[in-house]
């Protein structure tokens, strides 16, 4: 399994005046600065924006044709057919441009295609039986701009085609009324990275003339899809998942609500990962099972019984779902192992569902750090589902293994497949070839934005001002923050074992933390270790009773190796980027006489006891200072290093004089 090798930031943590003068909280300004806000107006803009925010829907291409053409089915009372993906962001456009073309008094029929036996995308089959079915005008969403063939097709049958879709177009467009895609060479849209609702809502506000009466009818909708299909939250999308999230939690549809009664989401406060763990999910499943009638029910109707009993059945296929992925899942990890993966992994099975592989491929693809092929074996073929790492080129090794597949199709991070049986060794012969000919980063590696070096950072009402950073996802993460040098004082097991509840020291205070999906067996530190913690900080409110709560991301044992060499002399001190200052000095220098004069430990102990103000480097180099100046003996133990005050009574030093000084104060002024 794969190992972290985490990059902590070095230097303090920039807390700017000007944000906090601007009455931002000291974590929530440090946050927007290293993110590149860094004056009021544009953090304000960043964390307030409102409906100036919304692009013109004009701007993208073809727009004014898609318009013009739906007027004319609306004037005609034509039979329409709106044309989607079985995934979260098909599902929820569909509806939407369902919902809204039935309201204007159109016969509009929802056609999704069924995963097993159709795939994705729009097929001649589908059209030729939307065709007996006397519809006249096909509107993809989420799907079509690569149907070029079948839009001619469409075309021959007299039936129009308006495209819409946010997929990478190719050098020819369908020959469609209008192909309203963002991605389109020819399109001047500037504005967010659109997911397929997202665009499907553009051609809502610019078929109603109206953005704002559009989003509020339908931006529960927009940011589920949103969301679900991991789209920047910036801009656009960051305001119109935030104005969703606020109607999920006031007025949601009646399916919703009893979505979210099932998700026991109760009463807390619903955020962009409520939707992408609680809600997609659920939704998702029916596409992967082929069941998205469960889903498009439950979001078209008005009944509050049938949405009861629509989500009670997206509850239970979501949970056959988790059945069967975890069974999968399972036999793969048991083929391959504890081990390190050398190679792409390449798996086939009968009976391994087609819908699920794909999360499984994800799961080992992260797990050991190599791209991962599930492949669903069904008589002498199989269809796969395969998922990158790192930097790998999924679809450029798919080509070059071209020769051994039926057909794939996809891009640098996901890609599916059929493949004969017998082919499949050769395969994975040629991708472990190709992987070893083209190597990619596949070192996982854990950076956080922050490293924590002052308790007033995790103080409560500093935590709580960081939800003003929501909606946070893809684009616009929750911050993930950093503390370097803690004493773990509690590990406990929680939820049958499942997960691990932690006290961390630091500052002379000490913050709980919970770890999920980790039992004790899994993590190294133990009760009295020095750790670093990556964590997410939240609010924790239950019961009346609020504190700050650590979600830790990962945890590994300590390693004060910079603040060794820097004391030991191995590293010049202009390398330390955290440089000490007078008053630092005297607070090390008094805390050592009120011990008497000596104490023993570690770095990260001593730097706890003495100077919790300081990050480890800054102290590291006081200690040096002291030393030149003979104040202090410096001494390694087996219990670690022994300091003890050598000078008289009295005696004063230049801190000036002593070597490492003056090279700092060379450094700054050549500076």
């Amino acid at each position: 399994m794969k190992e972290l090798r985490w990059k902590i930031p070095r230097g303090r943590t920039e807390v700017p005046d000007a944000l906090t003068g601007a009455g931002l909280a000291p974590l929530l300004a440090a946050v927007l600065w290293a993110r590149g806000l860094k004056t009021p107006k544009a953090a304000l803009a960043f964390l307030d924006a409102g409906d100036e925010a919304l692009g013109d829907p004009l701007a993208l291409t073809d727009m004014d044709k898609a318009v013009a053409r739906l007027r004319l089915a609306i004037e005609r009372r034509e039979r329409v057919a709106v044309y989607g993906d079985y995934d979260v962001d098909g599902i929820t456009s569909s509806c939407m441009l369902t919902d809204y073309l039935r309201a204007r008094g159109l016969p509009c029929l929802l056609y999704i295609p069924d995963r097993m036996e159709e795939g994705y995308g729009v097929n001649a089959g589908a059209i030729d039986a939307l065709h007996s079915r006397d519809i006249s005008l096909i509107v993809t969403v989420d799907c079509g701009v690569t149907t070029v063939e079948e839009t001619a097709h469409a075309a021959a049958l007299g039936v129009d085609m308006i495209v819409t879709d946010h997929h990478q177009c190719r050098e020819i467009l369908p020959p469609a009324v209008a192909v309203v895609d963002p991605k389109r060479p020819d399109c001047a849209w500037g504005g967010a990275e659109l997911a397929g609702v997202g665009v499907a809502f553009k051609l809502l506000c610019a078929l109603e003339g109206n953005s704002e009466a559009v989003l509020r009818r339908y931006a529960d909708l927009v940011a589920i899809g949103t969301v679900a299909d991991v789209m920047p939250l910036l801009g656009e999308n960051r305001y119109i998942v935030r104005r969703g999230l606020e109607k999920l939690q006031r007025d949601p549809r009646p399916g919703l609500r009893a979505l979210t009664e099932q998700a026991r989401l109760g009463e807390r406060k619903l955020t962009a990962g409520t939707i992408g763990f609680s809600i997609s999910p659920r939704l998702n499943a029916s596409g992967r099972l082929g069941r998205t009638a469960v889903a498009t029910e439950l979001l078209l109707t008005a009944d509050p019984r049938v949405a009861g009993e629509m989500a009670a059945q997206l509850n239970a296929l979501n949970r056959e779902r988790q059945t069967l992925e975890t069974g999968i899942w399972e036999e793969a990890a048991a083929a391959l192992g504890d081990g390190k993966a050398e190679a792409p992994i390449v798996l086939a099975r009968e009976g391994w569902h087609q819908g699920v592989i794909g999360i499984a491929a994800s799961r080992l693809a992260e797990a050991y750090s190599v791209p991962a092929v599930m492949i669903s074996l069904e008589g002498e073929r199989g269809k796969g589902s395969c998922r990158s790492c790192g930097g790998f080129n999924l679809f450029e090794a798919l080509s070059a293994c071209g020769d051994y597949l039926e057909g794939f199709g996809g891009h640098a991070l996901a890609a599916g497949l059929t493949i004969r049986r017998e082919r499949i060794d050769d395969f994975r012969a040629a991708l472990a070839d190709y992987w070893r000919n083209h190597p990619a980063p596949s070192e996982a590696t854990l950076e956080p934005e922050l490293c924590v070096d002052r308790p007033a950072l995790l103080e409560m009402e500093s935590v709580a001002a960081l939800e003003r950073l929501e909606p946070c996802g893809a684009g616009n993460p929750r911050p993930l923050l950093c503390l370097s040098g803690a004493r773990l004082t509690e590990l406990s097991p929680i939820g049958g074992g499942r997960h691990l509840r932690l006290r961390l020291q630091k500052f002379r205070q000490s913050y709980e933390a919970v770890l999920f999906g980790k039992g004790l067996d899994q993590v190294d530190p133990r009760p009295g270790d020095w750790v670093d913690a990556a964590f997410c900080p939240q609010v924790n409110r239950f019961r009346g009773h609020s504190s700050v709560q650590l979600l830790i991301h990962a945890l590994q044992i300590h390693d004060d190796g910079t603040a060794q060499r820097l004391l030991s002399g191995q590293l010049m001190p202009e390398d330390a980027l955290d440089r000490p200052e007078r008053g630092d000095f005297v607070a090390v220098w008094r805390a050592l006489g009120a011990l008497g004069g000596h104490c023993r430990g570690c770095l990260a102990a001593l730097t706890e006891l003495l100077a919790p103000q300081l990050r480890e480097e800054r102290f590291a180099l006081v200690l040096r200072v002291f030393r030149e100046l003979g104040l202090l003996r410096i001494t390694e133990t087996m219990e670690g290093l022994r300091l003890e005050c050598v000078c008289a009574a009295g005696q004063r030093a230049d801190l000036n004089s002593a070597p490492t000084m003056r090279e700092l104060a060379g450094g700054r002024s050549e500076k």
